[in-house]
């Protein structure tokens, strides 16, 4: 394993230098996230958080990646790269790091100055020390770090806060989508709370804007709601 990684270590300048979005300050992001995102992007130099991994992680980085973007992804012993894929990510430009084992905090280093964004799931949760030094590679390499965890001092925080899946009647029938609402925060641009309905996935996989959900059921047969974090207002009152 530990010659695996030194390999990618090794080739990632490389890419970096072969990224065709070189230069650009803000990496895009699917149009169904802009509105949650200060500039409507991912920010180069930045780290910006997703609660758990999972879709919406895969999300922030697939339009950045469909563009020309490098993806390293760090901490996560499996992908679903079918699921990825639907959601935009192109599997030839990610770079998956498994086990990055006990010097984890070295790998995100290195890879930081190669890729244009490092997905990582840490095993645990990093000192105040090491995350100010993991920030300051972000902001040296020009990469973006997208934590699926938390990360006190991000700049922009995403989450889940509530979702319904669509396709279950009584009794009957199968999950085919859902509908959430991501909730988003911040630090100085992104310190404005904002919200919006996103189908994650939809039917076909893909993640896009969705209507706000109503009190009733969803239109295309049943649902099934389930909270994953506080609401709105709280999310604001806790800061």
């Amino acid at each position: 394993m530990g010659a695996e990684i030194a390999h990618v270590i090794e080739l990632s300048p490389m890419r970096h230098r072969d990224d065709v979005l070189a230069g650009e300050g803000m990496l895009p992001v699917l149009p169904a996230l802009r509105e949650l995102l200060p500039g409507g992007g991912l920010s180069r130099g930045s780290v910006v958080t997703s609660g758990g991994f999972g879709l919406l992680s895969l999300a922030l980085v697939a339009e950045a990646v469909a563009n020309g973007a490098w993806c390293a992804v760090v901490g996560v012993p499996a992908v679903g790269m079918r699921a990825a894929a639907e959601a935009g990510v192109d599997p030839d430009r990610v770079v998956l790091i498994a086990e990055p084992g006990p010097r984890w905090p070295q790998v995100v280093a290195s890879v930081l100055d190669g890729f244009d964004i490092v997905l990582l799931c840490p095993p645990d949760q990093p000192s105040a020390q090491l995350r100010r030094k993991l920030e300051a590679a972000a902001r040296r390499y020009d990469s973006v770090l997208v934590v699926a965890g938390d990360w006190p001092g991000a700049q922009s925080r995403l989450l889940v806060a509530h979702a319904e899946w669509a396709g279950i009647g009584v009794g009957y029938g199968r999950l085919r989508a859902r509908r959430a609402q991501v909730v988003a925060t911040g630090r100085g641009a992104g310190e404005r709370p904002r919200a919006a309905w996103l189908w994650l996935p939809g039917a076909d996989g893909a993640v896009t804007a969705a209507a706000s959900a109503s009190s009733g059921s969803l239109a295309a047969g049943g649902r099934a709601a389930a909270t994953d974090a506080p609401d709105l207002a709280r999310l604001v009152s806790s800061g």
